[in-house]
């Protein structure tokens, strides 16, 4: 009967799986057990520690109530017994939290009713002169403890040799059935060589069809680009062609207030105002989408050398009223000069110092600082190696306002997400958004550093001369 290449493939990787399933069982097992083993010894050291502890605090304790009974020095009662029982009573809660044996727990149950007697018979024998009874009473409340200690102890001890026994078990078999799994690994091994040997001519063939695969998926991904953009341009005509109902309804709100002021309700006005209030946001939020689907469309003919300074100067000059609000000041280091879009760079600076005015501290002037440092593209951690000779430009724009979580960092990137409500703050989360596509666009980066309530820090980096690959 003759067995395809392929299946005799199929069939030892089955066999290499099988073999690798069985040993990590096995080491696993192994392992486990030697886990529990150490825990049981850890955990049976603990114990014993703690019931030693006990029994040498309450014989110490026996000891100063026999001293002071026989010679009357208030010496020995320094610790008094209060103290020393409450220190027996703190290794005994230690005991409890760590066994969890139903059995130890009904020992440690009768322990701590033994030691409730012993510690009455501390405080009587502090009190009073002991007698022949006492004394009596106190040997045998002590062998009852003993007794109880030394019966949890060895408890303990066959738990321990139990868990040890069992891994000298698994241990033993390890060494036999680790040679087997190497011996089978070497067959394996062999008839994988051989195999393979026999799959070379595949393996070209295989190349081939990959190439083809690849001159497939180039075509794939023009015509996934070309859809891109043709969702950009739709999701612009259906922007803009939402804006003519909307003026519609702004303009019949406006009317039938004007008309029939008188004759409304107060309900019924305060309804046209969310209503009026609702086309505003809505309006808002269509002329924020336009702006963001146009933010990314750049063509090489739209790069030129653009002098930050000036854009900036502009839009320092478009929000000075909103500045003065705030008690606002921007400084900046001299900025360079960069290759990239007149408009997508307004935008940005634009978008970056309002979201800095309109999260300002309440309790404090607002005050945005804006650094520049030139580095190479392997300073600036670009991944392409080819790029990493070429000059970008880091630009920080720190401000003191609110800042935000550090945790949220990259979400306040993401279209429509918002930190605070709309009651809070006004706006409709794409800000920040058409910033990282304007930077995306220019083949650059942006990140965001933020401590609540100190304020937050915006680092961009930008080359300073674009590619002309697009």
């Amino acid at each position: 009967m003759h067995i395809s290449v392929h299946k005799k493939i199929r069939i030892g990787f089955f066999i290499a799986f099988t073999i690798i399933v069985i040993a990590s069982v096995i080491s696993y097992a192994i392992a486990r057990n030697l886990m529990h083993n150490a825990d049981r010894l850890s955990h049976a050291v603990e114990v014993s520690k703690r019931l030693d502890a006990i029994t040498r605090q309450l014989k110490d304790a026996e000891a100063a109530i026999r001293g002071y009974n026989l010679t009357r020095e208030p010496a020995f009662l320094n610790p008094s017994m209060e103290e020393r029982s409450v220190k027996i009573e703190s290794e005994y809660r230690k005991l409890r939290r760590i066994i969890d044996d139903t059995l130890q727990q009904r020992n440690l149950d009768t322990l701590k009713r033994l030691l409730d007697v012993k510690y009455l018979q501390l405080s009587a024998g502090q009190q009073q002169r002991a007698n022949r009874t006492t004394i009596q009473e106190a040997e045998i409340s002590m062998e009852l403890i003993d007794k109880k200690v030394e019966q949890m102890t060895l408890i303990e001890q066959a738990q321990l040799n139990e868990k040890t026994r069992m891994f000298h078990f698994f241990s033993s078999l390890s060494i036999p059935i680790v040679f087997i799994i190497s011996l089978i690994a070497i067959l394996i091994g062999i008839y994988s060589y051989i195999i393979l040997t026999r799959e070379f001519r595949l393996q070209l063939h295989i190349e081939r069809r990959m190439k083809s695969y690849q001159r497939e998926l180039q075509e794939n991904i023009v015509l996934l680009n070309k859809s891109n953009k043709e969702l950009e341009q739709f999701a612009y005509v259906a922007s803009h062609d939402l804006q003519e109902p909307l003026r519609k309804i702004s303009t019949f709100s406006d009317r039938l207030m004007m008309k029939h002021r008188g004759e409304l309700t107060d309900d019924a006005s305060q309804l046209i105002d969310r209503m009026v209030a609702a086309v505003g946001r809505m309006r808002v939020l269509i002329n924020d989408l336009l702006i963001f689907s146009r933010a990314g469309r750049i063509t090489p003919e739209s790069l030129v050398p653009i002098d930050l300074n000036a854009i900036l100067q502009d839009v320092i000059g478009d929000l000075e009223l909103a500045l003065q609000e705030k008690n606002g000041t921007v400084l900046f280091d001299q900025l360079p000069v960069i290759e990239g879009s007149d408009t997508g760079f307004h935008q940005l600076f634009q978008n970056l110092l309002s979201n800095s005015i309109k999260f300002a501290h309440p309790e404090r002037a607002l005050e945005v600082r804006i650094r520049r440092e030139l580095l190479t593209g392997k300073e600036a951690g670009v991944a392409s190696e080819q790029k990493w000779d070429d000059t970008y430009c880091r630009i920080s724009i720190q401000d003191n306002g609110i800042g935000f979580d550090q945790m949220y960092a990259d979400r306040i990137f993401l279209i429509f997400q918002r930190l605070h409500g709309v009651s809070e703050y006004k706006g409709t989360g794409i800000g920040l958004a058409i910033c990282k596509k304007i930077v995306d666009s220019h083949n650059g980066n942006i990140t965001a550093f933020g401590t609540a309530g100190v304020g937050s820090t915006f680092v961009i980096v930008l080359p300073v001369k674009q590619t002309r690959e697009q």
